[in-house]
C-alpha cells in the first residue's frame, strides 16, 4: 500500500513548477473538500498555482476533481445533444436568456446552472427571478425534466454541486488569487460539467466592462479552457467577444428580461442579436447539429423569425413557476418607483458609452451586490436612450434611471460622470463584437 499524499509536498512541488500528478490534485481537492486540509495549506497551494501556473492536463485534472467533490446531475434520461453557454460576465449581458430559447428550438438540449450578479456585471439568476414566480431553484429531477420537456432549464448552483469549488473561491477571494486563469477554468468548467453538459461555448469578454480586461488575458483564459476541456475529452469552443459598451439598450434585472423579449420577437437591438446568433451557432456545432457556422446562424435566425424561440421561452418561463399573464402585464409597465433623465452636457454625436461605470451606476441602483448578502431591486436600472453613433441635441436625455430610492440615483449620478463621451465627429469604425474563435 502507498504512503498517503502530504499536502506540504504537494504545495512545495507546485512552488519549484512541477507538473502534479492526477492523484496529487485528487488527493489535494478532496481533502480541502473535506477539511482534512485546512485553508493555511489550501491557501499556500492557490498561491503557488497562481504564480507557476498549470499545463492544460493538470487543470483538467484539478476540474475533475472538483467535480468529484460532490454531486453530479444525472441527465441520461434527456434524449439528444446536451451543450451549454456561459459567459464571464459584462454589462447589459443578456444573452443566455435569448440564447438558450434560440438553441432549444435549434434541438439542443441546454442544461445552464447561472450565477448571481458579481462586482460591477449582472446576473443571469436575478435576472430571472424578477419574472413573477420564476423559480431558479429546481430538484435535480426537475431540472431534468424541464431540459427533457422543453429543451433547457436554468438554475442556480446548488451547496452539493462542487462544494471544493464554493470554498476555494471564498478562499481565493481573499487571498489575490481570483485572477489565476487555472483556478478559474476549474471553476468555471467544473460547474458546468457537474451540470451535465457534454460540450461548452464559453464568451469570453473582454474590455472596460469585463474581468479580463485586456485581448492578452482574455486570449489566455479562452486557451486554457479550451485546453482543459480537450484533457477531460469535452468539446469547448472559446469566443472573445468586445465587452466596451454596454450591450443593447436595457441594463437592470426586468429591463433586461423585457430586452430579451424583444430580442426573440425580432426587434433585438444588432449588438445583442449579433453575439447571439454567433454563440448560439456555436452550439449548435458543438452538439453536432451542424457543420458550417454560417449555416448555423442561419438556423439560428430563423428560429427567432418563425416564432419557434419565443414559444421555447414561454414555455420554460411556465414550466418554471412563470406567470405568464403577469409577465405580460408587466411589459414596459412596470418600472423602479424613482426615476431620473440624465441630460447631455453638449450637443454632438456619442462616441463611448463606458460599460465599467454603466455597471457600477447600476450596482448603485440597486441592480447588483455591493455584498454579498443585498437584496437585489428586479425594477431598478438604466435605459440607454442614446448609444454610440447617435447624435444627441444639448440637454436631451441619454439615459434614464430606475430606482426604488431617490438617493439611489445620486449615487448613479455620480458614477456616471464622464461615462459619455460626446464629440463633434462620429467615432471611428467599430471593430467587430467577435473578436476571436478558438474551436480546438
Amino acid at each position: 500500500m502507498s504512503a498517503p499524499l502530504r499536502a506540504v509536498e504537494i504545495i512545495a512541488a507546485k512552488r519549484d513548477g512541477k507538473v502534479l500528478s492526477r492523484e496529487q490534485i485528487a488527493a489535494f481537492v478532496s481533502g480541502y473538500a473535506n477539511g482534512s486540509i485546512p485553508d493555511y495549506q489550501a491557501a499556500a497551494w492557490c498561491m503557488a498555482v497562481f504564480l507557476k501556473g498549470m499545463t492544460p492536463e493538470e487543470t483538467g485534472h484539478l476540474t475533475q476533481a472538483m467535480i468529484d467533490s460532490g454531486d453530479v446531475i444525472d441527465l441520461s434520461s434527456v434524449s439528444g445533444p446536451l451543450a451549454d453557454k456561459h459567459s464571464t460576465g459584462g454589462v447589459g449581458d443578456k444573452i443566455s436568456l435569448v440564447l438558450a430559447p434560440i438553441a432549444a428550438a435549434c434541438g439542443v438540449n441546454v442544461p445552464m446552472m447561472s450565477g448571481r450578479a458579481l462586482g460591477h456585471t449582472g446576473g443571469t439568476l436575478d435576472k430571472l427571478e424578477s419574472m413573477p414566480g420564476f423559480s431558479t431553484s429546481l430538484s435535480p429531477e426537475g431540472f431534468a425534466e424541464a431540459v427533457n420537456k422543453v429543451g433547457y432549464g436554468l438554475i442556480g448552483q446548488s451547496e452539493k454541486i462542487v462544494p471544493a469549488d464554493r470554498k476555494l473561491y471564498a478562499l481565493r477571494d481573499v487571498i489575490a488569487t481570483v485572477e489565476s486563469i487555472p483556478l478559474i477554468t476549474g471553476s468555471i468548467l467544473s460547474k458546468k460539467f457537474a451540470e451535465g453538459a457534454d460540450a461548452l461555448v464559453m464568451d469570453v469578454k473582454c474590455g472596460v466592462g469585463a474581468f479580463m480586461k485586456t485581448r492578452e488575458a482574455a486570449r489566455e483564459l479562452a486557451l486554457s479552457l479550451v485546453g482543459a476541456g480537450k484533457s477531460l475529452g469535452r468539446r469547448v469552443i472559446a469566443v472573445i467577444t468586445d465587452m466596451s459598451e454596454p450591450l443593447g439598450r436595457m441594463v437592470g434585472n426586468f429591463l433586461e428580461v423585457e430586452e430579451s423579449i424583444a430580442c426573440l420577437e425580432g426587434r433585438g437591438p444588432d449588438d445583442v442579436m449579433a453575439i447571439t446568433y454567433r454563440l448560439t451557432a456555436w452550439m449548435l456545432i458543438a452538439a453536432g447539429l451542424e457543420n458550417d457556422i454560417f449555416q448555423a446562424e442561419e438556423r439560428c435566425r430563423r428560429a427567432v423569425s418563425d416564432g419557434s424561440a419565443l414559444k421555447k421561452f414561454r414555455e420554460n418561463a411556465a414550466f418554471q413557476g412563470c406567470n405568464l399573464s403577469d409577465l405580460d402585464a408587466m411589459i414596459g409597465r412596470t418600472r423602479g418607483r424613482c426615476s431620473r433623465d440624465i441630460p447631455a452636457p453638449q450637443g454632438g454625436i456619442v462616441n463611448s458609452i463606458n460599460a465599467f461605470s454603466a455597471g457600477m451606476a447600476a450596482v448603485a441602483l440597486g441592480v447588483g451586490r455591493d455584498k454579498a448578502d443585498d437584496k437585489v431591486q428586479p425594477l431598478a436600472g438604466i435605459e440607454l436612450l442614446k448609444k454610440s453613433g447617435d447624435a444627441v441635441a444639448a440637454g436631451e436625455a441619454l439615459m434614464r434611471l430606475w430606482s426604488e430610492e431617490e438617493w439611489r440615483l445620486d449615487a448613479a449620478v455620480q458614477r456616471l460622470t464622464g461615462a459619455v463621451i460626446i464629440k463633434q465627429t462620429a467615432p471611428e469604425l467599430r471593430r467587430s463584437l467577435i473578436l476571436e474563435e478558438i474551436s480546438d
